[in-house]
């Protein structure tokens, strides 16, 4: 193996995290030529609709996947949080590596916190999770559509068309920005998207040789953990669109699972925990997603689905 090609979208957050990926693996085999493809993808090209009202599965993946599938690339580093749940026949996700920081964080030059935020304070995001949780705690906000790159959507916020907005902890991290005000949203209050803060490197499921090269960075927990998250969000039939979140964490060989549904405008939200055994992270996602369904979650997507056919 002499030279591998990394599909990556050409964000700088993607850059990074192809980068990221590209150096770790030249550590693992010096002499190793690795080469990135910037691939532009449906979600790239779409910045003037909310990410809600785009729809779609694999809004930010499906073109990088083309070249994976037609041997352009060998391997692609997505965030994980933007894969959908089944992948095209004939790829595979060859390594999840240790996760970043995955909780989000509230974002402003004014506001030191969400309480400190004022009367229908004007706050930024594309994702209707956020919005939903947003508005359960502050259902006087404005909650307004804000997409773009994470530089882009600093800049808009910097330049006052938001009192404050909601990004990701792990991309400010990545890519060393800051903010007057930086309030990290604690999971107990505010549920982060499932897979937040992890990579998913995705490969030809017949590659063997970049297979076991990629594996040699997979992290036992942070592949558990995520496995359990994205089980839950396959027995919702959900996308990266719809207001679900979930995060897991690894304690020895038993996993806590926490799980949300919630209505876009945040006036109900369904939640609980489940614990179970680390080789049974799939079940444990799926038996959870069952119970958030039998209380009521289940009408909510879908009447969602159902009014969004494209979101299913």
């Amino acid at each position: 193996m002499g030279r591998l090609v990394i599909a990556t979208r050409g964000s700088q957050l993607a850059l990074w995290q192809a980068r990221h990926i590209k150096a770790a693996l030249e550590a693992l085999e010096p002499g190793l030529e690795i080469e990135l493809s910037i691939i532009r993808t449906r979600g790239d090209k779409i910045l003037d609709v909310p990410l809600s009202q785009v729809g779609g599965k694999g809004l930010f993946v499906k073109e990088i996947e083309e070249a994976l599938l037609e041997g352009a690339a060998d391997l692609a580093v997505h965030s994980i949080k933007d894969v959908p749940m089944v992948l095209p026949k004939g790829l595979t996700l060859g390594c999840i590596p240790a996760r970043e920081v995955f909780t989000d964080c509230l974002v402003s030059e004014k506001y030191e916190s969400l309480e400190a935020l004022p009367h229908g304070a004007r706050v930024g995001t594309s994702s209707l999770r956020r919005q939903a949780q947003l508005l359960a705690l502050r259902p006087d906000l404005e909650i307004l559509s804000l997409r773009g790159n994470v530089d882009t959507r600093l800049r808009k916020m910097k330049e006052g068309e938001f009192d404050a907005i909601v990004l990701a902890l792990a991309g400010m991290k990545r890519l060393g920005l800051t903010a007057t005000h930086m309030h990290e949203l604690a999971p107990a209050d505010f549920v982060p998207a499932v897979g937040q803060g992890a990579l998913g490197i995705e490969c030809r499921a017949d590659d063997a040789a970049t297979l076991a090269l990629v594996r040699r960075l997979d992290d036992h927990a942070t592949r558990v953990c995520v496995e359990a998250e994205r089980a839950f969000l396959t027995g919702l039939d959900g996308g990266c669109q719809v207001p679900i979140g979930a995060h897991a964490e690894l304690d020895g060989e038993t996993v806590t699972l926490d799980g949300l549904v919630a209505e876009c405008d945040g006036t109900e939200l369904f939640r609980r925990s489940m614990r179970g055994p680390a080789d049974k992270a799939r079940e444990l996602g799926l038996a959870l997603a069952g119970e958030l369904k039998k209380e009521g979650a289940g009408e909510i997507l879908a009447r969602l689905y159902a009014e969004h056919p494209d979101k299913a």
